[in-house]
C-alpha cells in the first residue's frame, strides 16, 4: 500500500495536480486521496479506476512501481 501511494502521489505531483483537485475529479473527499498516499487504507478497484482517470492514466500504471 505504502508503494501504491508514492507512485500515486508521484505521478499526481508530475501531473502538478493537486490532492483537492484530485479528489474533486474522483468524487471523493481530500482526505481519502491523502490516506492512499500515505498507504494508510486500501483502495478499491473503482478508487483505482477513477484515480487513474482523472490522472489520464490507464489504471495499470499506478501499479508500476
Amino acid at each position: 500500500m505504502k508503494k501504491f501511494g508514492l507512485n500515486l502521489k508521484k505521478i499526481r505531483l508530475d501531473k502538478h495536480i493537486t490532492q483537492a483537485q484530485l479528489a474533486i475529479d474522483c468524487d471523493v473527499d481530500v482526505s481519502v486521496i491523502s490516506r492512499i498516499e500515505r498507504g494508510v487504507v486500501n483502495t478499491s478497484l473503482s478508487n483505482i479506476y477513477s484515480i487513474a482517470k482523472a490522472l489520464g492514466i490507464e489504471p495499470k500504471e499506478l501499479f508500476d512501481f
